[in-house]
């Protein structure tokens, strides 16, 4: 039980506000409270489709905990992601980060990866009992028919409910439509509850409290006949007892023929009834500016849209309408259950549940198509002005990404894309949101807006050139976010368009792209073939760099697939290259130095089990060994010393990276140690978290040569958790591989079976056939069985 102490640290008010009501929920109420109360419970998630309740009840326990005196937390936050309707949108946690790790003190909430923020995060969290309620997840989870259903798309939050159902003081309540499958390995301290429907003698109370009368038979068949579905009763509830006396007979009247229960369509019915009770007037047309609008709306923009001249089909009930009679109207949908109730948090921001603003987008789309547009040019013109011209945080970026999401839904898709996106957003080729503020998810949700079908179909509205440089941003995005596999499809549509039109520049560097993207994946085959369209393609554009790089990334993915000599012979061709290109910089550098330092590690590497000293050593795989290390040190420092001096954080970490690797190799240990961590922290600082992955293997391999598994096993949870999360499946196997020798060292010879047979199925599937010889190593030889001879003999 956790101890009651003195008033905590709050930051409330995000949550949509409740109806009056809150009939039925008591069992749920309790099983919050119980959760709070049970130390081994870290993450409570509650599982509804949308107007269940879900909202509704975690706001009424809230105020509960708060007559208590909170109950012994010492920190609550609330936040909600939810956005309007069931379809599913491409959203963001970066905002919910940001102002997060903010309000627990980081001291940079920018820094890092998305992943490496949630992890942060977390452990601020855990300094001391705090209370986190995230609302309406489902917008940051893939959807049921997506291969990965069920699974956080944002990873920094992804990380942060991991961490926290694994150790918390406090508790998480979450709510979603959707099961967390990240969370599925958590049963016991992470449950995840399924919230049902009303009782039918529930949703009969319902009615009754809302004023229908009629039998209690009646007001029974009529719940279930509603699905007992809490937002369609009450809605139900208000439209009988406003519009038809009170009358349960009068219900059906509203015709729930093809209506989807599950997808709020009994709810949809209800609430068209509703709307052609209320007839054309200002209750409507306010009804319809929220259908504008996925989240609370701000009362800026709704006096923008009341504004004159009106807008036709829209705002023509609202440009002559006084505040008195405005307000009015207001009251009259809160009294309806159309409209939530005010928030004295946030006073004229007006909100209504997501499925009533989905009727109404639904309604402006079909119905009032000039209108919809109208509207959304109405709000484009307001955001735009409502942010600084280049905004430093992401607090104040946010206008922008709206308003590129309401242009493109105006049809202006060219000019937000080079005004807004292009110039205030991503300040040019600064890509300011991104390498800045590191605002992936922000980034490619409002991205999405040009694109006619995510991820692969950019608006035709754009120019051949920004058609190709939205998919190859989209590429990025999604890879920085480890979306590994989504990430293929909008850098392949770009290779197409980009051949096409012979633009061999653009063509080069997609297909070199694919074949990293395809590599990581473990699809070394595609790998293998995009990399000889790179280097075609750059011979093509006679670009020099382009050249060079095609050349290394086909090595690249040769030698992950084993034809060492090939990759050495492309490896040099590129060095060549470059030495030409830049003679005062001859040797391969940046990512392309560190894939060569990478072969010459893998062409000295001595056979698996061989001995370099003492009793029985090759003293020829010693020399070998040692002048490869030798050669990659040289090599590592001098591509150092110019990445300090003119690159980036990923330039001197992949430096830091081959240094640590050769120094391993030579028994320098703490020399060894010194370039890992700097090579760790600066990949997470650089926010690339497939090369994280090799940072922490090869942290890893230190540790346990060092026998210091504990950190040993740290450092490969983590490279496993992110490689099994973005499908990195070539980083699985060497985790796998890594795992089983460090199982060896501690005489688990079951743990390290195991691991060698998911390494040796995943050489198998991908073709990595540089790991092959390893798993070979490892595997046991089968135990020679006794072959029986003549009979008679070897008899007793």
């Amino acid at each position: 039980m956790r101890t009651p102490r003195a008033q905590p640290r709050l930051d409330l008010g995000r949550l949509p506000i409740p109806g009056p009501y809150l009939i039925g929920r008591d069992t749920e109420l309790a099983s919050l409270d119980a959760a709070w109360e049970d130390p081994n419970i870290r993450v409570f998630t509650l599982i509804a489709f949308g107007g269940t309740g879900k909202s509704a009840l975690v706001s009424r326990w809230l105020e509960r905990m708060s007559l208590n005196g909170w109950r012994g937390a010492r920190r609550v936050l609330d936040w909600s992601f939810y956005s309007q309707g069931s379809e599913e949108r491409v959203t963001s946690a970066d905002r919910f980060l940001d102002y997060a790790l903010g309000w627990f003190d980081d001291s940079d909430p920018k820094a890092g990866a998305p992943r490496d923020r949630g992890l942060r995060l977390a452990e601020l969290i855990r300094k001391e009992p705090t209370l986190l309620i995230l609302d309406g997840v489902e917008p940051l989870q893939h959807p049921p028919n997506h291969p990965q259903a069920g699974r956080l798309k944002d990873p920094g939050l992804a990380a942060l409910l991991k961490a926290l159902a694994a150790a918390n003081p406090g508790l998480c309540v979450v709510t979603t439509r959707e099961r967390i499958a990240d969370l599925d390995g958590f049963t016991t301290t992470a449950p995840q509850v399924d919230l049902e429907s009303l009782s039918p003698e529930a949703g009969a109370e319902l009615l009754k409290t809302l004023g229908v009368k009629g039998k209690d038979s009646e007001l029974l068949a009529e719940s279930k006949r509603f699905g007992n579905h809490a937002l369609t009763l009450s809605l139900l509830g208000g439209y009988l007892s406003k519009a038809c006396g009170g009358d349960i007979r009068r219900a059906r009247e509203v015709d729930l023929a093809g209506a989807a229960e599950r997808k709020g369509g009994h709810a949809l019915r209800v609430i068209g009834t509703y709307a052609a009770w209320l007839g054309e007037g200002p209750e409507l047309a306010a009804l319809r500016l929220l259908g504008l609008f996925d989240r609370p709306a701000q009362p800026k923009a709704i006096a923008a849209l009341r504004a004159k001249p009106a807008i036709p089909g829209l705002t023509e009930p609202l440009a002559d309408l006084g505040d008195e009679a405005w307000n009015l109207a207001l009251s009259s949908l809160r009294d309806h259950g159309l409209l939530l109730p005010a928030d004295s948090h946030q006073p004229g921001t007006l909100d209504a549940h997501p499925l009533v603003r989905v009727f109404f987008q639904e309604d402006l789309e079909t119905h009032h198509p000039e209108a919809w547009k109208a509207g959304n040019e109405r709000l484009y013109e307001h955001l735009k002005k409502e942010a600084p011209d280049q905004p430093d945080t992401l607090e104040a970026m946010e206008p922008l990404f709206t308003a590129v999401i309401h242009g493109c839904r105006a049809g202006r898709q060219q000019e937000a894309y080079r005004e807004v996106y292009r110039r205030r957003i991503q300040r040019g080729d600064e890509f300011y949101s991104t390498k800045k503020l590191g605002a992936f998810g922000s980034d490619l949700s409002a991205l999405s807006g040009f694109f006619d079908r995510p991820w692969d179909q950019p608006s035709a509205s754009l120019s051949s050139a920004e058609q190709s440089l939205v998919l190859g941003i989209a590429g990025f995005n999604l890879r920085a976010l480890g979306r590994l596999a989504e990430a293929v499809q909008p850098l392949e549509a770009g290779l197409v368009a980009d051949t096409s039109s012979e633009d061999w520049k653009n063509a080069a560097r997609s297909a070199s792209n694919l074949s990293e993207l395809t590599q990581t994946l473990g699809e070394l085959s595609r790998a293998v073939s995009f990399g000889k369209q790179s280097v075609d393609h750059a011979d093509r554009s006679g670009d020099a760099f382009l050249r060079m790089v095609g050349r290394t990334t086909l090595a690249d993915a040769l030698h992950q697939s084993g034809r060492w000599e090939e990759s050495a012979e492309s490896f040099r061709e590129a060095e060549a290259l470059q030495e030409e290109r830049q003679p005062e910089y001859p040797r391969l550098y940046s990512l392309q130095g560190y894939q060569y330092c990478d072969l010459l590690l893998s062409l000295g590497e001595p056979e698996p089990g061989a001995v370099l000293e003492g009793p029985g050593a090759d003293p020829e795989a010693a020399r070998r060994w040692r002048e490869a290390c030798q050669q990659v040190r040289q090599r590592a420092e001098q591509t150092l010393e110019w990445a300090i001096k003119y690159l980036g954080l990923l330039d001197i970490a992949l430096d830091h990276l081959s240094l640590g690797r050769a120094h391993l190799g030579l028994a320098d240990f703490a020399k060894a140690a010194e370039h890992l961590d700097h090579a760790v922290e600066g990949l997470r600082r650089a926010g690339q978290e497939d090369y994280l992955t090799r940072g922490l293997l090869a942290r890893a391999m230190l540790h346990r040569q060092r026998v210091d598994l504990a950190s040993a096993e740290a450092d490969l949870s983590e490279a496993l958790e992110i490689a099994e999360r973005g499908r990195m499946r070539l980083h699985e196997c060497d985790a796998h591989l890594e795992w089983a020798r460090l199982c060896r060292q501690r005489g688990d010879r079951a743990g390290e079976q195991e691991h060698v047979a998911r390494a040796r199925t995943l050489v198998d599937e991908t073709g990595y056939e540089r790991r092959r010889r390893e798993v070979e190593a490892l595997t046991p030889s089968p135990s020679p069985s006794r072959t029986p001879g003549p009979p008679g003999e070897g008899s007793a």
